[in-house]
């Protein structure tokens, strides 16, 4: 039976919309424009990054980086509408939640003052490790305390979420929203799938 419920941060509960218009921006690129080229590169397996260099090989990507930092720190306008509805709804059905994603230095304290409450929050800055490697499901399930078949995972990726979570013994739950929740859900097989958090009470519900 599953007792905890952690949550993946962008493409899960935040919207990173901020972001990519920060990024076309810095490219002189439409919105539209860049977050179809993202699509693409995403697809092709170039990630944010290697678009980014394809677009503009001579850019400092990591100078732009540290511009747009601030971007990257979640506020309320950038939760997504379901978040405090269906975090309310799961602790109300007597689940415990978490907060873990890849994030970087500063997302942390931005979550805990966005006051969702969960019962921990944690980010790959903190632990010093990023998914999908094993070692941060391993955090999890440390900051869970519970065996792996107790914990379901929300993540919109399959590489970074799905995968890794389910190899890790956890119940992996795709949610096919942001850009990469997007290009990837085609490819999101065999996986529990929701396409609002306010379907998890019945997703992760015994059986």
């Amino acid at each position: 039976m599953i007792q905890w419920v952690v949550f993946d941060v962008g493409g899960v509960l935040v919207d990173e919309a901020r972001l990519i218009r920060g990024w076309a921006g810095v490219l002189d690129m439409h919105e539209v424009d860049f977050t179809e080229a993202l699509r693409q590169g995403i697809a092709a397996g170039k990630g944010i990054g290697g678009t980014i260099r394809e677009i503009a090989p001579a850019l400092d990507i990591k100078a732009h980086r540290q511009r747009l930092a601030g971007l990257e720190i979640p506020g309320e306008d950038d939760l997504y509408p379901d978040v405090r509805d269906a975090f309310m709804a799961l602790r109300d059905a007597g689940f415990r939640l978490g907060i873990a994603g890849n994030q970087p230095d500063g997302v942390l304290e931005a979550l805990h003052a966005l006051d969702l409450g969960a019962d921990f929050i944690a980010t790959s800055h903190q632990w010093g490790v990023s998914k999908p490697d094993p070692r941060f499901f391993e955090e999890v399930l440390r900051a869970t305390g519970a065996e792996p078949a107790r914990v379901a995972y929300v993540g919109d990726r399959v590489d970074n979420d799905v995968e890794p979570a389910r190899a890790a013994g956890m119940h992996p739950v795709f949610i096919p929203r942001g850009i990469w929740g997007e290009v990837q859900d085609a490819s999101a097989q065999g996986v529990a799938r929701v396409t609002s958090l306010l379907e998890l009470p019945a997703c992760v519900a015994p059986r």
